[in-house]
């Protein structure tokens, strides 16, 4: 019996421990549209604190997954992953979550990165810089911050697009356009030189000077949207890398927006989180306040890129079809066509303000301290997007429903024992 129960303890020490929770995840396509790369995202609270590493399956293929600390305290947060879905399909997802490992590893289809523009490494490539950090905070009364990162500020790509975020009172998110579905911006880091363009890279292809550019989040003084400041702090950090998702965060404390309403600058603590996902052109911007700031007014909207054409749904989704240079930082090339977007929640929406030479703006409101809105671009360089006013539109009013139409996600999960094994264990003992 001696022998019989040491070879039992020698198994257990080599078998992998086992999950402390098994889910299975029901997903639905309610739409009869074909739905790919849809995200399903898990709360992993209920499970919880101590999940190190997750598997997770379907119809017997391993489907890949991501875990994130989103407040960044060593703990995983959410755990998601891409559904691939035909029209009406219904597919089962069991993910498994386990207290022992680390995240399973797959390929990169999203990409994030912040740059010290400091580098004087002469073995590197014209305007290549490779000093990486994922958080930086300045004082407000920084002298002039767009200079201190590469690029200007943090920048993030899926396959289908390019986005970087000025590191300044702006705020904007300026566009990366590509030929081609691939990530790029860790080799051109926002600025193509001649070989890599000859090669079918993208580059920088809109002026934002002080518009909104795409989306970007603004107060409202009663009469004209106001950049985010003066602020006490202003920050930058990476929460993801991906591999499915991208999470990158903006932090302003202290910030003196106007109220609208009271007319009184009072300091309020803005964080705007941007998501991307992999397979999409669009970005998910949620905005978090320290408190009720439901007596004020923002403002956001899109760059009324010269002579470009508007659609508007009177609803929410505004977008526009336009060419023009891009900015001068850039290699120069010939002036970039561009299809925008945004898609404010109606109840968030204050009213729809005439487009003037700068922007086609929305003064919006926020019920307690968040809300949550998209951003959507194409460029016409791209060899798998939209070439006319006509086409982007359309496709917007078909993004709109999607979204509209979200899938139907059912839960249901239940505890495994430690050891494959211990069921055995009173057998052994036995014998």
């Amino acid at each position: 019996m001696k022998s019989t129960i040491s070879l039992w303890l020698l198994t257990c020490a080599t078998l992998p421990l086992m999950a402390q929770k098994t889910v299975e995840v029901s997903v639905v396509n309610p739409s009869s549209q074909v739905r790919n790369d849809q995200p399903v995202v898990l709360q992993l609270e209920r499970y919880g604190q101590d999940i190190r590493s997750a598997l997770v399956m379907c119809e017997g293929q391993e489907i890949p997954c991501q875990l994130d600390d989103l407040n960044q305290d060593d703990n995983f947060d959410e755990l998601c992953f891409l559904a691939d879905l035909g029209k009406k399909e219904q597919k089962h997802y069991t993910v498994t979550l386990y207290t022992e490992g680390a995240p399973r590893p797959y390929p990169a289809r999203v990409y994030a990165e912040m740059v010290m523009a400091n580098t004087k490494d002469k073995t590197l490539k014209k305007n290549q810089q490779n000093n990486y950090i994922e958080s930086l905070t300045a004082r407000g009364d920084a002298a002039y911050t767009y200079n201190v990162q590469h690029h200007h500020g943090v920048a993030f790509e899926s396959e289908l697009n390019g986005i970087r975020i000025y590191f300044d009172a702006r705020q904007t998110l300026d566009l990366y356009g590509k030929f081609n579905k691939q990530l790029e911006l860790k080799e051109t880091q926002f600025y193509t030189d001649a070989d890599q363009k000859a090669r079918g890279y993208g580059d920088d292809v809109l002026w934002v000077g002080k518009t909104f550019g795409l989306g970007a989040f603004r107060g409202w003084d009663g009469k004209q949207p106001t950049l985010v400041e003066p602020v006490r702090s202003r920050t930058q950090r990476i929460i993801s890398y991906g591999p499915l998702r991208t999470i990158v965060e903006l932090v302003d404390r202290g910030w003196q927006a106007p109220s609208a309403i009271s007319h009184q600058p009072s300091p309020i603590n803005m964080t705007l989180r941007y998501t991307q996902y992999a397979g999409h052109r669009d970005t998910d911007v949620d905005v978090l306040f320290n408190k009720d700031v439901s007596d004020y007014r923002f403002s956001t909207g899109i760059i009324n890129v010269k002579g470009s054409e508007e659609f508007t749904d009177k609803k929410g989704l505004r977008a526009c079809w336009g060419t023009d240079y891009p900015s001068t930082d850039t290699l120069k090339w010939k002036r970039e066509t561009v299809g925008l977007a945004v898609l404010v929640p109606q109840q968030n929406i204050v009213s729809e303000e005439p487009a003037n030479k700068d922007n086609y703006a929305y003064i919006i409101k926020v019920a307690g301290n968040r809300m949550h809105y998209k951003v959507n671009y194409t460029s016409a360089n791209e060899t798998f997007g939209y070439h006319s006013a006509k086409e982007w539109f359309d496709y917007l009013k078909a993004w709109r429903r999607e979204v509209e139409e979200p899938l139907q996600v059912r839960v249901k999960s239940y505890r495994l024992a430690d050891y494959e094994l211990r069921i055995n264990e009173n057998n052994i003992s036995n014998n």
